[in-house]
């Protein structure tokens, strides 16, 4: 396995601004594995497919062609080769990822896809279970919260800034529900791995978080000292600002 950094964490938590910003300063892939999510999501609610009919979401699951641009600074998703990052970023969307990641046949295509990411160089991924789970052998395992009121205003301001129209009492509850079930489902629990550096980014301004993180991952006897690949990549096939994430 190539260099690997996971950046885990609750929603609002700035999983992804952080991440994208040392993968940026690194040179590595960029991985957003709650976009993954989301993709298989959207495309769940576009079919009408109900989480209790295995077979559907089987072979909605399954038959989903996913890919990640792999850039920091330009994060792409595509679902069935059309680029669906704008449309992935709705709360009926982010309520339907929380309860397919809670789904067995979910999780293991995808721990697959992002398993096979990290043989193909360095990265940076972003996600709930990833020090955990995914990559337990990681180099560097963060883990980001902050407190609900705050990854509550910030899920808020991201809504507005996209557009979205929200009440920052609904965005507070919908992450309220999400981390009661991200937290306590039985397959793959949002929970900090014992090895994890813990950071409380409520006080902390983005460009802290990416140092703290930076200065760990730079102190790593394992951090290739020259990036093997573009900050901008191209491209990344799994399986065929303010703060974010």
């Amino acid at each position: 396995m190539s260099f690997v950094i996971t950046i885990d964490g609750p929603a609002a938590a700035g999983k992804s601004t952080t991440a994208r910003a040392v993968a940026a300063s690194l040179g590595f892939l960029y991985v957003d594995t709650g976009a993954l999510y989301r993709a298989l999501a959207l495309k769940v609610l576009s079919e009408g497919v109900s989480l209790e009919d295995e077979a559907a979401l089987r072979r909605s699951v399954e038959g989903a062609e996913l890919s990640l641009s792999g850039s920091p600074s330009h994060p792409q998703v595509w679902l069935d080769q059309v680029d669906v990052g704008d449309q992935i970023r709705t709360p009926a969307v982010s309520e339907m990822s929380s309860r397919l990641a809670a789904q067995p046949l979910v999780r293991r295509r995808l721990v697959e896809c992002q398993r096979a990411l990290a043989r193909s160089g360095p990265l940076v991924a972003e996600g709930r279970d990833l020090g955990t789970v995914v990559f337990p052998e990681a180099d560097v395992k963060i883990f980001l919260d902050a407190a609900p009121e705050i990854r509550a205003h910030r899920r808020h301001q991201e809504l507005i800034r996209r557009g979205i129209p929200a009440r920052i009492e609904e965005v507070a509850a919908d992450l309220e529900r999400r981390d009661q079930r991200d937290r306590t489902r039985v397959e793959s629990p949002l929970v900090a791995a014992p090895d994890a550096i813990r950071l409380d980014t409520s006080k902390l301004g983005v460009q802290e978080e990416v140092e703290e993180v930076l200065k760990r991952v730079r102190a790593h006897p394992r951090f290739p000292r020259t990036a093997t690949r573009p900050a901008s990549g191209s491209g990344a096939t799994p399986g065929g600002g303010g703060h974010d994430g």
